[in-house]
């Protein structure tokens, strides 16, 4: 019988993961370090009895669990290391000992670091500039390791922004109302936390066909290689040119569309290999402002935000 180990169960996307599979009457175990409605079992990835323990008729593996750039300031580098390498190691360990069929490992395009610029693929090599990215990157290339020794087919998904806090960046913050930020966004750099389900429920699928293989999931881009140039200084252009009804809908809002675009993900790898068909791109943004609808999916509303420390730390901070 199918059961479906899912980390990181009380965070936006284990919860999104949890609430999706049993909704589709599938049989879940949910593991995190914090109690949850969708947690059933409270524990961390880093105690191997813990894993063990939750692994126990478990046929595949979902693993958003993950120390993220917001905990860079609250927790040490040792901290990062225990969680996002050895925890991944051992559930790894763990899913070969189980016999596990599926291994979906939830990476992130913070991944690529210094190399965020440009036409973003799987084929840029990544270059971390914090501790968040070095051990990702870290528990990729472990994930790697693992299949090629013992044949565990595993998918990396390297997924761009999906949460709903805001920026953590004051200047942003100030110069962009919440809501018209994660808007422009959706051209090159966000998904909805929907198609984020969707695109790992697919490699969970798909993963023993594949073997091993790394994906970008991003917002399908209108953006093509052309653009480029003109993305640095006349994105707005472009914008405009691409989506004439844009510029009305943003002044009816008092909005602002990005001059400057530093980077445009590319989700090519992730639609040809998973059949993967993201619904919630730019297009879907504009045609929800005119209804005068919350762009966001159902389930991303429903999840809605979590923050990421118990105590108030930032922006970040659910109060």
């Amino acid at each position: 019988m199918e059961r479906i180990l899912v980390t990181g169960s009380a965070g936006h996307l284990g919860e999104a993961l949890v609430r999706v599979l049993s909704a589709q009457g599938r049989a879940v175990t949910g593991l995190d370090v914090r109690a949850s409605e969708f947690t059933s079992v409270v524990g961390s990835v880093t105690d191997r009895d813990v894993v063990r323990s939750a692994m126990r008729g478990v046929t595949a593996v979902l693993h958003p669990a993950t120390l993220h750039k917001p905990h860079v300031g609250s927790h040490s580098r040792q901290e990062f290391v225990d969680t996002n390498i050895t925890g991944t190691l051992t559930l790894l360990e763990e899913s070969v000992a189980a016999g596990v069929s599926s291994f979906v490992f939830t990476s992130t395009t913070s991944a690529f670091g210094r190399a965020l610029s440009g036409w973003v693929t799987e084929d840029v090599v990544p270059l971390p500039k914090n501790v968040y990215g070095v051990t990702k990157v870290a528990a990729e290339n472990v994930c790697e390791l693992v299949h090629r020794d013992h044949g565990l087919p595993v998918v990396v998904l390297r997924t761009s922004r999906f949460f709903p806090e805001a920026d953590d960046r004051d200047e942003v913050r100030t110069a962009y109302e919440d809501a018209n930020l994660k808007a422009n966004e959706y051209l090159y750099r966000r998904a909805d936390l929907q198609d984020v389900v969707d695109a790992h429920l697919l490699a969970l699928e798909k993963a023993p066909a594949i073997g091993f293989d790394r994906m970008i999931v991003s917002a399908t881009t209108p953006f093509r290689r052309e653009h480029l140039p003109r993305l640095h200084g006349e994105g707005a252009a472009v914008v405009a040119e691409l989506f004439p009804e844009q510029r009305a809908e943003y002044a009816r809002r008092g909005w602002q569309m990005f001059d400057e675009f530093d980077r445009v993900y590319v989700n090519d790898r992730a639609r040809d290999v998973l059949g993967w068909r993201p619904r919630y791109d730019f297009a879907h943004v504009l045609a929800a402002l005119r209804a005068g609808e919350d762009f966001r999916s159902p389930l991303a509303r429903e999840v809605g935000p979590k923050g990421y420390h118990d105590e108030p730390t930032g922006v970040y901070t659910v109060r």
